[in-house]
């Protein structure tokens, strides 16, 4: 199954009116898919979780704010910087996504509904992990504990989280900061940044390089690629 086939059953989930997390499992040339609570309570030997290939977030099924529709992936870099981690072997103190690694995971899927359009974003958390230098931020915050401890501690964590959200990696702002700049720019009307906003989406583009395909919820057929 391909990424736009991917993206197409998640839109059928919003189609639907569902409102989950969802994990993706291999099944022959299509792709299963199972609810976090069936999830947490069928994997009790990993079975499960060696095989996931990826997690769908489904942010809401009425009106999104316009700075989520086209932004995604902003609301949710901790949802990225955890999943990276799971995927790299560890496990988080309050096993958000279960008491083992993730370790064939690949994708995390977000969507956002707006008025009669929703965005579903696919990102590859292998490229992304890449470019957020998260391997790196790591192991100079894990140091000898990336080879001896599957669970990271919350200080830990959070040292990795704040070293990944200091990055200026959107045209010279932060995470934090961008994220309020097209905040600023679609929902308080400040048309004056449309400069700063165009340049943080194209940097949005090179680091997070999502494959997102727009929806007609009246229609549910793809009008943007």
């Amino acid at each position: 199954m391909d990424e736009y086939q991917i993206v197409e059953r998640v839109k059928d989930w919003y189609r639907e009116g569902e409102l989950a997390w969802y994990c993706l499992l291999p099944n022959g040339n299509r792709i299963s898919s199972i609810p976090s609570p069936s999830y947490h309570q069928s994997n009790k030997q990993a079975q499960i979780s060696e095989r996931i290939i990826g997690l769908v977030y489904l942010i809401g099924i009425d009106d999104y704010s316009i700075t989520t529709f086209e932004f995604p992936m902003l609301d949710n870099i901790m949802d990225i910087v955890d999943l990276y981690i799971y995927k790299r072997g560890f496990v988080l103190p309050d096993e958000p996504y279960g008491p083992y690694p993730l370790p064939n995971l690949k994708y995390f899927i977000c969507g956002a509904r707006h008025k009669n359009r929703l965005a579903v974003e696919l990102i590859d958390l292998d490229v992304v992990g890449n470019n957020l230098n998260l391997f790196k931020i790591m192991s100079s915050v894990l140091g000898a504990k990336l080879l001896s401890d599957e669970i990271i501690e919350d200080d830990d964590l959070d040292e990795i989280r704040l070293q990944v959200l200091s990055q200026k990696l959107f045209d010279g702002h932060t995470w934090d900061d961008a994220d309020d700049i097209v905040f600023r720019y679609f929902d308080k009307n400040e048309r004056d940044l449309s400069k700063e906003v165009l340049k943080i989406s194209e940097a949005y583009q090179q680091v997070i390089r999502p494959y997102r395909v727009v929806y007609n919820t009246k229609t549910w057929q793809a009008v943007l690629f």
